[in-house]
């Protein structure tokens, strides 16, 4: 099953759309367009494909990646397989629909991990907590940074410690909360 998929979410790469049966025929090297319709099925059963009207569409699970268990980064152990799905959105996010990605730029957060090119998964929220890493917007500007609180003023602080401290002059305006960052090696 797990090779037939892997032709489906090719195709779907290369075509921005899921094939028709019969180009599935030709993808899978079957002869009968029964047995394409048999694998659609377990796809649909299995939650990676779902039925729109007539047409087949893709469900998140079909862009999920397999989590296949767990890795010690200290001393090395047996590694057991698990197999399941995950999609990194439903693992990163939990308001898909207030959030949005940004790209770092700048070296401000490196203390933290969150490095020039970085991008960081941003929920919208008006409000943050001391400490939050935030999207704001001081003095007219925007910046990330680490949301601190002063008594009842809140300031801006780096993760890095060749910048000082940021205090507004006038106004600090919180438009949202890191939630994750994003790194691609290579």
């Amino acid at each position: 099953m797990n090779d037939r998929l892997t032709k489906i979410k090719t195709f779907y790469k290369k075509h921005r759309r899921l094939p028709s049966y019969s180009e599935m025929l030709k993808l899978f090297n079957f002869s009968s367009k029964n047995a394409v319709f048999k694998i659609i099925q377990k796809f649909i059963e299995s939650g990676f494909l779902k039925k729109e009207g007539s047409k087949l569409a893709p469900t998140s699970k079909f862009f999920s990646l397999p989590l296949v268990g767990l890795v010690k980064a200290g001393f090395p152990i047996l590694a057991e397989e698990n197999r399941e799905y995950l999609t990194l959105d439903e693992y990163l996010i939990d308001d898909p629909q207030s959030a949005f990605l940004l790209k770092v730029s700048g070296d401000s957060l490196i203390g933290l991990g969150i490095f020039d090119g970085d991008i960081v998964i941003i929920e919208r929220k008006k409000q943050a907590t001391a400490g939050d890493i935030v999207l704001a917007q001081i003095d007219r500007e925007w910046t990330l940074k680490i949301l601190k609180k002063d008594g009842i003023r809140a300031y801006l602080e780096s993760a890095n410690p060749k910048y000082p401290p940021f205090y507004p002059r006038q106004e600090l305006q919180i438009f949202g909360v890191v939630k994750a960052v994003i790194r691609k090696f290579n």
